[in-house]
């Protein structure tokens, strides 16, 4: 895994991020996100859903993980791997299952 970054400031391109290489920055271009600061008050289920729309096929529900990780953390969260989102996620989806 690459080293992650201390901080948002920190960051200038999206390969920057934590948890993020060249095809997460790829699919984040796809949905109009360009630059770190475009994550900043964005909703990582709402990002993943534009991606699998814009894309037509739903990705790895990873990527909604990855997504929960960079846009916390230019929230200003630390640094985590996405991995640490996924007991979240599941938790979030479930809950919204019950729901309907």
């Amino acid at each position: 895994m690459k080293k992650m970054q201390h901080s948002a400031a920190t960051v200038r391109r999206l390969e920057d991020l934590p948890n993020v290489g060249a095809a997460v920055a790829a699919d984040l271009r796809r949905i109009g996100i360009a630059t770190p600061a475009a994550l900043a008050g964005r909703d990582p289920f709402a990002l993943y859903a534009e991606l699998n729309a814009v894309t037509g096929i739903r990705h790895d529900p990873c990527m909604l993980d990855t997504f929960i990780a960079v846009t916390r953390f230019m929230a200003g969260d630390a640094a985590r791997p996405w991995w640490a989102y996924t007991a979240e996620r599941k938790a979030r989806l479930a809950a919204a299952d019950n729901k309907d």
